[in-house]
């Protein structure tokens, strides 16, 4: 008598149809904002990564930087966006960060579909400078860091599965440059 051994089923990966639709960039490049108009016009939900770690942490970002380092943050990002990733289709904002970590960027690219909005360094610094609250930018010069940020991510960001500009015009722009480069893909632009 032979015994097989079962083999768990391997997840599916999902159709394009039904992958999250993940946005990537730099601070200031508009991801929550341009996200929160994607997926009210697709009917989809809208979730802020940065959002839900400070939800998991009990405190913001910044704390979290202080208290714990950048490493502890980063694990934290990835297990945060794994959770949201193996649910229900939405429109995700994620840290200008997550997309750096090899293994975001991997689950990402299985389970969501990347779109990395690019912008310049004067938009980026007129943005971040209203608020003060982005702890890459708390110490030194910060147009040097958001230089050197710009010069290490953007050839990763350029991985992404669609890339849109930022261009300081309306967000409504931005938005609608992404439903017709997911119209290309065959994308539907409702959920």
């Amino acid at each position: 008598m032979q015994v097989h051994e079962q083999k768990a089923p391997q997840e599916a990966v999902p159709a394009l149809q039904q992958r999250s639709l993940v946005l990537v960039g730099l601070m200031g490049a508009g991801k929550s904002t341009v996200g929160r108009r994607l997926a009210s016009a697709l009917r989809l939900p809208f979730h802020d990564a940065d959002h839900e770690i400070e939800a998991a942490a009990g405190c913001s970002i910044t704390d979290f930087f202080e208290r714990y380092g950048e490493p502890a943050f980063r694990e934290g990002e990835r297990k945060v966006i794994a959770r949201l990733l193996s649910g229900p289709r939405h429109v995700l904002a994620t840290g200008g960060g997550a997309f750096m970590d090899p293994q975001t960027r991997a689950l990402i690219k299985e389970r969501g579909l990347s779109i990395w909005l690019r912008a310049d360094i004067s938009l980026l610094m007129e943005r971040v400078t209203k608020r003060p609250t982005r702890p890459l930018l708390k110490s030194g010069d910060p147009r040097a860091t958001m230089e050197r940020l710009i010069n290490e991510r953007y050839p990763v960001y350029a991985e992404a599965d669609i890339t849109v500009d930022s261009n300081g015009g309306p967000h409504e722009a931005v938005m609608h440059q992404i439903i017709t480069k997911l119209a290309a893909l065959g994308v539907k632009s409702y959920s």
